[in-house]
């Protein structure tokens, strides 16, 4: 059987699968008792940036009887060879095929996902229902915001997890630990009847479906350790909490590439429409000095120059600015950035964002939601016209020159005049100015409000799809003002991210009926094929408008009935009946508590900060990191590219040398304006697959360093592959030959072997598109054969063109693509070095 791993040459963007980042951890799986593949369902990029994954990583190999590695959903390209090929689906650390694990755990954030969870079981060898899995297969376990409705993908899981898992995990993995100890006895069975009673575990297997005459969907448990309802699991304070200090750093880019801090979990303002809201009460606030000591730790073992304080709303944490000030009083010479997630109009005052612009101007991002105060008021989003205008305002004064906004339409209530507000509102904030008269730029993002489980909103109807289209149609007509920017979410996705969101059991067999007609990645908007899914609840006789289209009666039964958030349905079902009167709630936060039912007020209750140390800086921004005061040294520096490295693309490369050089103390010197960059200058970059024994980049430091210590400082911090070899203080000019070393591993081409006419004029395309003649022999030189399957040759530039090896190769002697498919191309260390 193949491994993932054998098919790298082939691939689009093959560092996704390498496994070598900084801060992985590699454990002999001879010295483990458990093996934990820990999934996420989507790209590499996506995956990377969900930083509850790194706190499950950095929980679990914490403990030494315990291996945690990571495995994410392989790109189309990816998937269609290991299928043509018969290959697994492997973990990155250890190429190790999921289906030689002891569990698989995925994060379920975005039911859009969930046929990518099932490309991920079958690629790894895994029976896709849990029914069909026995003694020999993983278990195959989830957890994440998804889980709170687990029933449209409970058919596929052994045990989903609903809450906080940093200390759920852990009890699962004794519990594990303990059955195995005791020999297994009792099988899967007798595991899961622990498991269920651990807080906040769910067992699907234990609680069988029925529908009732109205299609209601009702669940009956068939054991006496199964709940009636099982409880979120609640991490009752942050602050004694593991959270990883060396968190990995992608390769590639991905979506948040920078390094991100909870500062809080949970938030009190109570909007109607947020999931999150609800079910990630009450607030819990990591103190500054934590805050501060993690900050430290994790840039030192990242090199990372921006820095994103995360929270569901950052500019309501207690210390907020005096935080601020410490970090960037800390960090700002290192030309480190701080930014903060969408933040709340009326939250930010200009001190906070001169804070925040001091060292670099990160985005700003403020979600009205809704265009009119009364539907502002409706969905309990405590925020008023005026602070919206004043906060712009303030923004654009301060220097940002882009403000995104966020706004939802089919919210409950809505009207057209709602709508109209909404424009209205965009007109006023595009009016506003800058310095100087400058107009400032507005992104406009619009998404369809999706009713969702265990919120004041999960009684409403969603807007259907044509309706959908029919609405952002019309406000991206009205929104067509000078300076402002319209983006929409597909109102496709948003109608199945819905049914699925409110769904029941039933859906397992849709989503299995779409999975096999080629359903994947669907919550990236130019890969959904909306009318599969559609052939897919047609051909299992399910109606996905009987979950979205109609609104709910108060005790109608819900299929989420048996997970308990802690969130009496009381509750919400008293803020549904205010949203439709137009009333406001009030934020707990400010002491009058809202009876949700979420606190016991002894180990649950909320852990605010109020008070920051007296070390805490001056309440005004630093001055700007001053220019070092001796010359600037320039040091070129010499280093190969070999082995797994070969796949890093350039900009690929140019990050992880950017922020080796920051995690090796190198003292750098850093461009000027709005966006400092470290002044580093690559060669020209090498094309993706090829390996070379010297390459070399220029930078400048800020005062010098002894002969050789930034090749031994580098060394420590480069991944493999990458290895500094030599530094010079009088840069070496470019060599405009350079050889090359071909490994062709079905031995030389014969065409090859024929030899090729060096007096031969070939024209070829420059960059700028004009033609470029140059004469065979000028450009390629000293062809000799190493054996039956190398050839070694110089590559110089001649008559203005630049060849790639492989392309002079192509046209000097007529290979086809089958020719060159597999060879491996290592630039060799010029002669004169």
């Amino acid at each position: 059987m193949e491994r993932e791993d054998d098919c790298l040459e082939e691939v689009e963007k093959p560092s996704r699968y390498l496994g070598s980042e900084v801060n992985v951890v590699r454990k002999d799986p001879g010295r483990v008792r458990l093996r934990v593949a820990l999934a996420f369902p989507d790209l590499y990029e996506i995956g990377t940036s969900h930083f509850g994954m790194q706190i499950l990583y950095h929980v679990l190999n914490r403990e030494p009887a315990i291996a945690a590695e990571r495995v994410y959903a392989p790109a189309e390209d990816l998937e269609a060879l290991l299928r043509e090929r018969g290959a697994r689906l492997c973990s990155l650390e250890s190429r190790t095929p999921l289906e030689a694990f002891d569990w698989v755990g995925f994060s379920l954030l975005y039911e859009l996902n969930y046929t990518n969870l099932l490309t991920m079981l079958e690629l790894g060898g895994i029976p896709l229902l849990a029914a069909e899995r026995d003694e020999r297969h993983p278990l195959v376990l989830a957890g994440g915001p998804a889980t709170c409705n687990p029933e449209p993908v409970a058919d596929f899981f052994d045990a989903l997890v609903v809450g906080d898992g940093e200390e759920t995990v852990l009890e699962l993995a004794r519990a594990w630990l303990s059955w195995k100890e005791g020999g297994g006895g009792g099988g899967r069975g007798a595991l899961l009847s622990r498991w269920a009673r651990i807080e906040g575990v769910y067992i699907p297997a234990f609680y069988r479906p029925r529908w009732d005459e109205h299609g209601f969907p009702h669940l009956e448990p068939l054991r006496p350790e199964a709940p009636a309802a099982v409880r979120r699991a609640v991490l009752a304070d942050l602050e004694p909490a593991a959270f990883p200090d060396r968190p990995i750093v992608p390769f590639g880019k991905p979506v948040h590439d920078r390094l991100r801090i909870e500062v809080a979990r949970g938030c009190s303002r109570g909007c109607r429409f947020c999931q999150a809201g609800m079910l990630y009460r009450p607030v819990r606030e990591r103190s500054p000095e934590r805050l501060l000591d993690l900050a430290a730790r994790s840039l030192a073992a990242t090199g990372y120059e921006e820095l994103s304080l995360l929270s569901l709303s950052t500019g309501d944490y207690g210390c907020l600015v005096p935080l601020l000030e410490r970090l960037i009083a800390r960090h700002g010479e290192e030309r480190v950035a701080v930014s903060l997630p969408s933040l709340r109009a009326g939250t930010l005052s200009r001190p906070l964002m001169e804070l925040i612009g001091s060292v670099r101007k990160t985005g700003f991002t403020i979600a009205p939601e809704a265009g009119s105060q009364r539907l502002r008021d409706a969905i309990n989003k405590n925020v008023d016209e005026a602070e919206i205008f004043d906060t712009v305002r303030e923004a654009f004064r301060a220097g940002w020159d882009l403000i995104k906004l966020y706004f939802m339409v089919g919210l409950p209530t809505e009207t057209e005049a709602d709508r109209i507000a909404l424009v209205d509102l965009v007109r006023g904030l595009a009016a506003l100015r800058g310095p100087g008269g400058r107009r400032g730029r507005l992104h406009v993002s619009l998404a369809v409000f999706i009713p969702k489980p265990h919120t004041p909103f999960q009684w409403a109807a969603q807007l259907s799809l044509e309706e959908s289209r029919r609405v952002l149609r019309d406000l991206r007509e009205r929104l067509s003002f000078r300076n402002v920017e319209v983006k929409w979410q597909n109102p496709e996705m948003s109608f199945l991210e819905g049914v699925f969101a409110r769904g029941d059991r039933r859906l397992s067999r849709v989503l299995l009926a779409a999975y096999r007609r080629g359903c994947r990645f669907d919550g990236w908007g130019d890969r959904l094929r909306l009318e599969r899914w559609l052939e897919a609840f047609a051909e299992c006789g399910v109606d996905p408008g009987f979950y979205t289209s109609r609104p709910r009666q108060r005790f109608e039964p819900f299929p989420w009935d048996r997970i308990d958030i802690r969130v009496d349905r009381d509750y919400l079902w008293g803020e549904w009946e205010k949203a439709l009167r137009g009333e406001r709630t009030g934020d707990c936060r400010s002491g009058v508590c809202n009876a949700c039912g979420c606190c016991d007020f002894e180990r649950i209750r909320p852990r605010l900060q109020t008070a920051v140390a007296s070390a805490a800086a001056p309440a005004s921004p630093p001055p700007p990191p001053s220019r070092p005061e001796r010359t600037p040294v320039t040091v070129q520096v010499f280093y190969s590219r070999t082995g797994p490295a070969r796949f890093f693309g350039h900009l690929e490369l140019v990050h992880i040398i950017h922020r080796a050089l920051r995690r090796a103390g190198i003292p750098l010197v850093f461009s000027e304006g709005f966006h400092p960059k470290p002044r580093v200058a690559f060669d020209d970059p090498l094309p993706t697959g090829m390996e070379s024994e010297e390459e070399s980049f220029t930078v400048r430091l800020a005062r010098e360093l002894p002969p050789g210590e930034i090749v031994r400082r580098l060394n420590v911090e480069l991944p493999e592959g990458l290895r500094a070899h030599g530094e010079s203080r009088s840069p070496r000019p470019q060599d405009p030959c350079r050889r090359y070393r071909v490994r062709f591993p079905a031995g030389v081409p014969e065409r090859l072997r024929q030899g090729f006419d060096p007096g031969r004029e070939v024209s070829v395309a420059g960059r700028s598109g004009r033609l470029k003649k140059f004469t065979l022999g000028d450009m390629l030189r000293h062809l000799r054969f190493v054996g039956r399957d190398t050839v070694e040759f110089t590559l110089c530039r001649a008559g203005g063109a630049s060849l790639r090896p492989g392309e002079l190769l192509a046209i000097a002697f007529a290979l086809a693509p089958a020719d060159l498919a597999g060879a491996r191309f290592l630039k060799l260390r010029p002669e004169s070095a």
